[in-house]
């Protein structure tokens, strides 16, 4: 499982002219699911994006959580973020989870970072989206499950 996660002062998406997802202050998670992704890589996820201490204390260090600022998540599912492409010029998706499994990951992931007590909205699973944002810090993140990097 792979996540992108930026600090953002403010990000939406939007699906055929309409906005279908947006926040204030917070994170915009692009979220893909690999082939051999579980529970527990979910799980781990969902504890590393809500536990990640990207906003600032008093101080101006980076101490605090997404949850103790109250700040909002906007999830867009991304197959992308598995894109292979060391060969040739056209990425390869063939590590990619099949979309019934991803979607099913995802609206999972959705629902845990909601019982965290965080408000979260989304995209629209599969669907052409165009993501604004715009970034605080700048402040971007790798995550993966597998510790790759």
């Amino acid at each position: 499982m792979r996540s992108v996660v930026q600090r953002v002062t403010q990000a939406s998406v939007t699906v055929e002219g309409e906005i279908v997802g947006r926040i204030g202050a917070g994170l915009l998670v692009l979220f893909g699911v690999g082939q051999g992704d579980t529970v527990s890589d979910l799980d781990w996820m969902v504890d590393k994006i809500v536990g990640l201490r990207l906003f600032e204390d008093e101080e101006g260090k980076m101490n605090r959580s997404i949850q103790d600022v109250g700040g909002e998540i906007l999830m867009v599912s991304q197959f992308t973020l598995y894109g292979d492409c060391r060969k040739g010029k056209r990425p390869s998706f063939s590590t990619a989870a099949p979309p019934e499994m991803a979607k099913n990951l995802f609206q999972q992931a959705v629902e845990k970072i909601r019982g965290c007590g965080l408000h979260v909205e989304t995209g629209i699973f599969q669907a052409e989206m165009q993501v604004a944002l715009v970034n605080d810090g700048p402040v971007t993140l790798l995550i993966d499950s597998e510790k790759n990097f």
